[in-house]
C-alpha cells in the first residue's frame, strides 16, 4: 500500500546540469509533437483565454504549447533552473507564461482562480499527496478540473521499454532514461493507490485511466450544494 503521507513537501528538485540535461531528453520532435497533441487535448472545450495552471512544468514545453492556443496560463516549479529554462523557452517561442518558482503544498494563488490545474510527471515526488490535491481543488473554480498525468505504478519492464522505444533518444541516453524511469516507479501511484489519495481531499473522488507507463487521474471541482 503506498504511503500518503510524508514530512518533506517535495522531492529534492532537479537543478543546474541534471535539470538541463532532463529537458534536453524531453526536447526530441518526437515528444515535442506528443506535447502538442497533449496541449490541444487537455485544453479542449476551455473557453478562449481560459485560465489554466501547470504543476510542476520542468522545462515548460506543456506550458508554452497551451499557451500558443491562447490561453492565460501560469506555471509553478521548485526549481530555479527550470523556471528559468521555461521562461526562456516562452520568450523564444513568443508566448505568454507567468513562470513561478513555489511548493505544490502551498499554492500562491487566490481560491478559485483557475480553470483547469495540470501536472505532469511530478505528482509522485510530492511528499505532501493530499496537500496537494487540497490546494488544487482550493485554486479551481467550481466545475473546474485538475489533471495529473504520471507513471503508472503498475507498469512492468516492457512498458518502459516500449515507451522510451517511441522517444527517439541515442542509445546512452535511452538506457539512462530506461533506468531513471525504473527508479522512479517505485515511488508512483496505482490505479488503487490514487483512489485512496483522493478519498481523503477535498475532491473525494476521482477517475483513473491507465495506459503503459502512464496513469492519467481526472478530479473536478463540484458546485457547491
Amino acid at each position: 500500500m503506498e504511503k500518503t503521507h510524508h514530512r518533506q513537501s517535495q522531492a529534492p528538485q532537479m537543478e543546474g546540469a541534471m535539470a538541463r540535461w532532463y529537458a534536453r531528453q524531453r526536447g526530441s520532435a518526437p515528444q515535442i509533437a506528443a506535447v502538442r497533441r497533449q496541449a490541444a487535448q487537455l485544453t479542449g472545450g476551455l473557453p478562449d483565454g481560459a485560465t489554466v495552471l501547470e504543476v510542476a512544468p520542468g522545462p515548460g514545453y506543456l506550458a508554452v504549447e497551451m499557451a500558443r492556443l491562447g490561453f492565460a496560463v501560469t506555471g509553478l516549479d521548485m526549481s530555479h533552473t527550470f523556471v528559468e529554462i521555461a521562461t526562456e523557452r516562452a520568450h523564444r517561442t513568443g508566448v505568454h507564461v507567468d513562470f513561478l518558482r513555489g511548493d505544490a503544498a502551498d499554492l500562491p494563488f487566490d481560491a478559485g482562480s483557475f480553470e483547469l490545474v495540470v501536472c505532469q510527471a511530478a505528482f509522485k515526488n510530492f511528499g505532501r499527496p493530499v496537500g496537494t490535491l487540497d490546494q488544487m481543488h482550493r485554486v479551481l473554480r467550481a466545475g473546474g478540473t485538475a489533471v495529473i498525468q504520471d507513471m503508472n505504478g503498475d507498469a512492468c519492464r516492457a512498458d518502459i521499454d516500449r515507451e522510451v522505444r517511441g522517444m527517439g533518444l541515442s542509445g546512452p541516453n535511452s538506457l539512462m532514461t530506461k533506468m531513471t524511469l525504473t527508479a522512479l516507479r517505485r515511488r508512483a501511484y496505482s490505479r488503487a493507490g490514487f483512489e485512496r489519495l483522493a478519498a481523503e481531499s477535498a475532491f473525494r473522488t476521482c477517475d483513473v485511466h491507465t495506459d503503459g507507463i502512464t496513469l492519467e487521474v481526472r478530479l473536478t471541482k463540484r458546485d457547491a450544494a
